[in-house]
């Protein structure tokens, strides 16, 4: 075990005044080692393990900063429940050796969560390995389950409910008549090494690193960085909910994925990939492909149209992908099974095709596209309306990036520059390297 104490107590003093985690200095090997100094202040606290039902079997409405939370199993937040995390606070799950879900924390129909850190103390859910104050211990997606909102917004199932995937049985339902249901509050929270496939590996009933299902707009999500995840960073299964300033990196899968008829508004959305993180493949061996994009959307798993259709608005989106063409990744943005998408003040850049919008019924569209860019290594864009996006905005091959205002967007080229697209995406409440 390594001595922390002059680690943390220079962690400490450097907490509230840091305005940058290290994105330019960190190792763009990405090895996922353990441990930060954010991690280092919080190792040495006392762990209470948590389980069952919030408010109920000694399982506290409030999670104080002074200890670690530990998540043994699924702990859910049921009806009429609201669960306060400080800011500051650390949660981990329980570590578990067979295929059974652990650290999933799910807020139910008619439960709320609210998570509110700041600047300077995020509320964070991570990896146990990020906690042990060991050197020889590394994070891995999958290490934490995942957090999961269900409401009772809108969906546009057969049925207008749902049952969220990676979980089953009726309390894990979602979907109703009220766009206006409030699941609590998110802001400053980063969520890491998180994912679950429930069945096997790839099997399409995974647990995300933010799930949310049936979240109505009275929800408040902002400033919620989501990392290392096993499957797809965030997930939106229907719902009207508004987001902003989120980050997806370096997930497994897709960094924004929407389907069963969401129709919220996101402003300001980054997706940074990293070659070196795992990677979602469809298909078996020796036949699998890529299905790792930065935008993945549908209508529906089965391609059909319904009166609510899958459509977010996207204003400030910018997806970042890797610095040469790889087959590790799809698309940037891959709109399919009558689903649409509105972008407004978009770059797109570093995936081996930019934009695809697949099928009847599937739409790309936007207010403005001369604010569109878009590159892709082999295809810049192709699909319906792709080409109202200007000529001059579309890219392929070796880029020269000044037109789109990012120097040097790529993650594995350092140092990376967004340019002027920070949506507060290097604060310092944010975490790109752990070791």
């Amino acid at each position: 075990m390594r001595n922390f104490f002059l680690v943390a107590m220079a962690a400490f003093s450097l907490t509230a005044c840091r305005q940058n985690d290290s994105l330019v200095e960190s190792d763009s090997s990405f090895n996922m080692q353990s441990s930060s100094a954010d991690y280092a202040v919080g190792c040495n606290l006392p762990v209470q393990t948590v389980a069952g039902d919030v408010g109920s079997g000694g399982v506290p409405t409030t999670w104080t900063a002074d200890k670690i939370w530990e998540i043994d199993g699924i702990l859910n937040v049921p009806n009429n429940v609201t669960l306060t995390i400080e800011p500051g606070t650390y949660i981990k799950a329980k570590p578990k050796s067979n295929n059974t879900p652990t650290g999933v924390l799910v807020v139910q129909k008619g439960g709320k969560l609210n998570a509110n850190g700041t600047v300077s103390a995020p509320v964070v859910f991570t990896s146990y390995n990020l906690l042990d104050c060991e050197d020889d211990t590394k994070a891995a997606p999958g290490d934490f389950g995942g957090v999961i909102i269900l409401g009772d917004a809108p969906i546009n199932t057969a049925t207008g409910t749902a049952t969220i995937e990676g979980l089953s049985g009726s309390q894990y339902e979602y979907g109703g008549t009220n766009s206006a249901h409030n699941g609590g509050s998110l802001t400053y929270v980063r969520i890491e090494y998180g994912g679950f496939d429930l069945l096997a590996p790839n099997s399409g009933n995974e647990i995300n690193g933010l799930t949310l299902g049936g979240v109505g707009n009275g929800t408040t999500l902002h400033h919620i960085q989501v990392s290392y995840g096993k499957d797809d960073a965030f997930e939106f299964f229907g719902g009207t909910v508004n987001a902003s300033n989120i980050i997806a990196f370096a997930q497994d899968d897709d960094g924004f994925d929407f389907d069963n008829g969401y129709v919220g508004t996101i402003t300001n959305a980054l997706a940074l990939a990293d070659i070196n993180s795992t990677h979602s493949q469809s298909g078996t061996a020796p036949n699998q492909v890529s299905d790792t994009n930065g935008i993945e959307l549908d209508n529906n798993s089965t391609g059909t149209a319904t009166t609510l259709l899958t459509h977010p608005i996207i204003n400030g989106l910018t997806i970042v992908g890797v610095s040469s063409s790889n087959t590790l990744y799809e698309n940037g943005i891959h709109v399919r099974r009558h689903g649409q998408l509105t972008v407004n003040d978009g770059i797109v850049v570093g995936y081996p095709r930019g934009i695809y919008v697949e099928g009847t019924g599937s739409l790309f569209t936007s207010t403005n596209f001369t604010s569109v860019f878009v590159h892709g290594f082999n295809t810049d864009a192709a699909g319906p309306d792709t080409n109202l996006i200007p000529a001059a905005n579309r890219l392929t091959g070796a880029v020269s990036l000044p037109i789109f205002g990012l120097p040097q967007p790529f993650f594995n080229n350092w140092p990376v520059d967004l340019g002027i697209r920070n949506g507060d995406f290097f604060g310092a409440w944010t975490q790109y390297n752990n070791y």
